[in-house]
């Protein structure tokens, strides 16, 4: 009874198929002298989107430069604890470093975003 209910639904599916791809073969003979190129423009993310992006720009460079520092941090600690104190201060400063430069980076380009959709925003409203 199953397979019965299984290959019915399979030839009614191959039937179905059968009768769009015919259709759709008839209505797409046009003569290539009519036919026209239209381009679209794409449009672009909106003022909320652009707003919206870059406050994640900025939350992710701060987060990503809380993990350089936390890892810098804890590398120094290692060191500190098996007596290696340069190296310390070298893993220390140099997450330190890298948590400066990622939360800078996100920073001005989240800002950058932010600004670029209060202009969209500001353009839409006058």
């Amino acid at each position: 009874m199953k397979t019965k209910l299984g290959l019915t639904v399979l030839l009614l599916l191959a039937f179905a198929v059968v009768v769009t791809a015919q259709g759709q073969s008839n209505s797409d003979q046009v003569a290539p002298t009519s036919q026209k190129t239209v381009k679209t423009k794409k449009k672009g993310r909106s003022a909320g989107g652009d707003i919206g992006s870059g406050s994640g720009d900025i939350g992710k460079g701060a987060a990503k430069g809380a993990g350089n520092l936390a890892e810098g941090t804890g590398k120094g600690a290692v060191d500190l604890v098996t007596l290696h104190p340069i190296d310390a201060a070298a893993s220390v400063g140099k997450g330190g470093v890298s948590a400066g430069k990622d939360v800078a980076v996100g920073s001005v380009k989240g800002t950058g975003k932010i600004v670029k959709g209060v202009g969209k925003g500001i353009k839409h409203i006058f």
